[in-house]
């Protein structure tokens, strides 16, 4: 609903996300350009490969592999590896779920993520900050 986008907008959203299994084209296109016309970045969420299509098709800049297989529910931070071949240059990639360790984030470093989205982990964690310093800690000592 492009209400709900003026509103997350006068509410100091900076950024929306479209996902897009439960979005038209149309939809995406016109909910994307809104976004971009109040200045919001717009993170578009993939899970497979006609998705990421759809996705560019609709001017996507930003685009978001979920890793969890909407099916099984299972998470595997490395679809977003298997994937990555479908995303062009230029398009920021964001992986999204899953990402729990320092190695998870290295890999996806070293495999030329752009960003990742992570969650759960620092949900589940007793100390934030101890979780964040873990995933981000350098491997130069």
């Amino acid at each position: 609903d492009p209400y709900q986008i003026y509103e997350s907008r006068v509410a100091g959203a900076d950024a929306i996300l479209l996902i897009v299994r439960i979005l038209s084209d149309e939809q995406l296109r016109d909910y994307r350009e809104l976004a971009q016309s109040l200045e919001m970045a717009v993170l578009v969420e993939t899970h497979d490969e006609d998705e990421i299509a759809r996705a560019l098709d609709t001017g996507a800049r930003i685009i978001g592999i979920n890793n969890r297989d909407l099916s099984t529910f299972e998470v595997d931070y490395k679809r977003t590896l298997e994937l990555k071949r479908h995303v062009p240059g230029g398009v920021v990639l964001v992986s999204e779920s899953g990402i729990h360790t320092r190695e998870q984030v290295k890999a996806l470093d070293d495999g030329g993520i752009d960003a990742m989205l992570v969650g759960e982990a620092f949900v589940t964690s007793q100390d934030i900050a101890s979780k964040v310093r873990e995933l981000l800690e350098s491997d130069a000592r």
